[in-house]
């Protein structure tokens, strides 16, 4: 049997080094959780250089607690955590530097990075650390949960896993469309401010690129044809962005196709996950561009 040791009441440091390991480490994947206090490690254990003890014909792993490789609590450095180093020996231990996992391992690398953070008590420095906002994170979460369900230390771990997966996927996304905007992103001038049109199957330039500054963006799905455009929510009536003209040109353009006109007057949609029977334009991106761009 495989068994992966960690401290009682794991934090997000410890249970995201389960997970490299379970998802990671082949044979590992269905590996027992136990629990010690923190610090410790299961009997029988010995502090050393070894990574992979034999115990009562069980092949153990120690992970933040116990003093061993992958615990970090014996390292004056802010930047190592039980995760990185974790991620450091599964790095020396797999063939992940293929080109096909790259986006992978740029995920991976990125969420280590905000792990290793909070686990040095650093999101008391992020961005307005006291917005209720970051009581949505998965840190708040997790801190949540021990209220919620005390001394379910499993439940913890198994909750946080199917997290950490979704979370990876996020970032997967996120370094996609980052690539798309960089290499497809077509910048353009409104009335309002700058203007961003992608045309790519990946909806999270939308968001993304009102993050980066973007005023106004549009994104034409390739395979659907559908069109979603999206601008900045106001600050101040002198920033008001209003997408009425816009959809009445292109209602007058392609009246054939289905376009929503969101009541906000901010969002204009011809095609949604959510409503599949919305019909798709036969405009071009560049036609919607020159349109935004006109009115």
């Amino acid at each position: 049997m495989k068994v992966i040791v960690t401290h009682n009441s794991p934090d997000l440091d410890a249970i995201a080094a389960i997970w490299l390991i379970k998802k990671f480490l082949p044979g590992w994947e269905e590996a027992l959780i136990q629990f010690v206090p923190a610090g410790e490690r299961i009997k029988g254990s010995r502090i050393g250089v070894v990574l992979i003890e034999t115990i009562n014909n069980n092949e153990v792993i120690h992970v933040d607690t116990g003093f061993g490789p992958l615990d970090h609590h014996d390292i004056q450095d802010e930047n190592i955590s039980a995760t990185s180093l974790t991620w450091e020996y599964i790095r020396k231990t797999q063939n992940l530097d293929s080109e096909k996992l790259r986006d992978r391992r740029r995920a991976i690398e990125r969420m280590i990075k905000i792990i290793t953070e909070a686990d040095h008590f650093k999101e008391v420095f992020w961005q307005n650390p006291m917005a209720d906002y970051h009581e949505f994170s998965f840190l708040g979460i997790l801190e949540g949960l021990k209220f919620e369900k005390p001394d379910q230390d499993d439940f913890y771990v198994d909750f946080s896993i199917k997290c950490l997966d979704a979370i990876l996927h996020n970032f997967e996304n996120r370094i996609w469309a980052e690539k798309e905007i960089a290499e497809k992103g077509q910048e353009f001038k409104t009335r309002w401010g700058e203007g961003l049109g992608v045309e790519t199957v990946n909806d999270a330039v939308l968001k993304l690129g009102q993050k980066m500054g973007y005023t106004v963006v549009v994104r034409k799905d390739p395979r659907k044809g559908y069109i979603r455009i999206k601008a900045k929510p106001s600050i101040n009536k002198q920033q008001e962005i209003n997408l009425t003209l816009v959809h009445e040109q292109l209602k007058k353009m392609d009246p054939d196709a289905t376009w929503f006109l969101h009541i906000s007057k901010k969002m204009l949609l011809n095609g949604t996950p959510k409503n599949p029977k919305m019909k798709p334009t036969k405009l071009s991106l560049d036609d919607i561009i020159e349109v935004l761009k006109s009115v």
